[in-house]
């Protein structure tokens, strides 16, 4: 077992078990993806630390205890196609595609989405489609979705994102409060969104996610 393998299970077994996500989906994904790969390379030594990776620009690769619980709270079937907003290196993207049929994982830094898709494909990961564009439009044209999560904190949900669930579908959410963050769960029931909340976490509010954003030009 190499060095990164052993600190990926020590990952598992230290950040994600304890923190009540024992799905098998998940556990697999997690201890199969190597995350490692999906970070700058000159943060591959930080990849399995308990705390957001930040990418600069108010962009993460958000921490492995809150993507998991994420993951958890959605229970994502094999049979559902997934929006990942805010993708950056494709590590989330990647890990889901091991339990959703499909993945569109949108990324509006071309730096960054060009990374992910070597990354992806090095992977093995050929479920998944990579999106370049702002990450609060989407990807209209290839859903709608059965589930949508944002990677990053935002302090509202654009409608765009909304319109894209499917009737019955998901979203998690990061929502930020200042220094303090709840992870929300959100169910399209009527056309509406019913929110329920999961769990606290942090991160910084991505760029287009701002609660007044709404409101400029």
């Amino acid at each position: 077992m190499t060095n990164f393998e052993m600190r990926r299970t020590m990952m598992v077994d230290t950040q994600v078990r304890p923190s009540d996500v024992t799905k098998f989906p998940i556990i697999e994904a997690m201890l199969s993806v190597a995350r490692e790969d999906f970070v700058p390379s000159a943060q591959r030594e930080a990849a399995y630390m308990g705390e957001n990776i930040d990418l600069g620009q108010g962009r993460v690769v958000l921490e492995p205890r809150t993507l998991a619980k994420m993951l958890d709270a959605l229970d994502i079937g094999n049979d559902e196609l997934v929006l990942d907003v805010g993708a950056s290196y494709g590590y989330s993207s990647a890990v889901i595609a091991r339990m959703a049929e499909a993945v569109v994982a949108v990324e509006e830094d071309e730096d960054m989405a060009t990374e992910a898709q070597e990354a992806l494909m090095e992977a093995g990961a050929d479920n998944v489609a990579l999106h370049t564009g702002p990450l609060a439009e989407g990807a209209e044209q290839h859903g709608p979705y059965d589930v949508v999560i944002i990677q990053g904190g935002i302090a509202r949900v654009p409608d765009a994102l909304i319109d894209q669930i499917k009737e019955g579908g998901r979203i998690a959410c990061l929502f930020m409060d200042g220094a303090l963050g709840e992870v929300r769960i959100g169910y399209k029931i009527d056309g509406r969104m019913s929110w329920r909340n999961a769990f606290n976490a942090g991160a910084p509010v991505l760029p287009g996610f701002e609660a007044h954003s709404q409101f400029q030009l």
